[in-house]
């Protein structure tokens, strides 16, 4: 869409710069990552806008944040504003926040989920050795960082989990193909230093569940 381009309904015209102004405020008040399929439907419906115009002009507002405190990211959900991750522990010391952390055996239990998906709560423990809680489980559902995908055909029928788009948005990823990549090693030390990086800068809850050796 050019600058003198005007998207047209029957109530009116919509310039460039209205059209780049209404996108940057519907995800900035937005309180979840939009899409582009979204930006169109609910806001745009009135006007004809392709996809391709909307991501253009989320391009340009990315071009004109990288010099600011925060920044448009798209995360697997879709677009929203952050502040900038090189500025997130000033920020957080500023607004007086408390860094909590989740157990290892919570950071263990959402590892195995997201590097070896779909998996079961027995299968997690068979590589863990310890019994895994149902509250490690619920925590992380409730979180909706992981979800019942299926059950596997095999007695009983246990549930398989799987990490889901909240789990991404959270950790800023787009895909699952963004996580680090596994060094070799047992699969009982499955958290990385790697996987630490990504949790690290986000831990902020503590579970003080226990475990049984199995």
């Amino acid at each position: 869409m050019s600058s003198t381009e005007l998207l047209h309904d029957i109530s009116g015209e919509l310039s460039e710069q209205q059209f780049i102004q209404l996108i940057e405020a519907a995800i900035f008040s937005a309180s979840k990552p939009l899409s582009v399929k979204q930006l169109k439907e609910k806001l745009f419906v009135d006007f004809s806008v392709s996809n391709a115009d909307i991501r253009q002009a989320i391009e340009q507002l990315t071009k004109v944040y990288q010099a600011r405190g925060i920044e448009l990211v798209e995360v697997a959900s879709g677009f929203r504003f952050q502040v900038k991750s090189t500025l997130a522990k000033s920020i957080g010391e500023f607004q007086q926040e408390r860094t909590v952390k989740y157990s290892r055996a919570i950071l263990e239990t959402l590892a195995l989920v997201a590097y070896k998906q779909p998996i079961t709560r027995g299968e997690i423990e068979d590589i863990r050795g310890v019994s895994v809680s149902s509250h490690i489980i619920k925590t992380l559902v409730e979180r909706e960082w992981i979800k019942v995908v299926g059950h596997k055909e095999v007695p009983g029928r246990p549930a398989m989990y799987a990490t889901t788009n909240a789990f991404l948005d959270y950790f800023s990823l787009t895909s699952l193909a963004q996580l680090p990549e596994l060094m070799p090693m047992s699969e009982s030390a499955i958290v990385t230093d790697a996987m630490q990086d990504i949790i690290a800068p986000h831990n902020d809850t503590q579970s003080n569940e226990t475990e049984t050796k199995r």
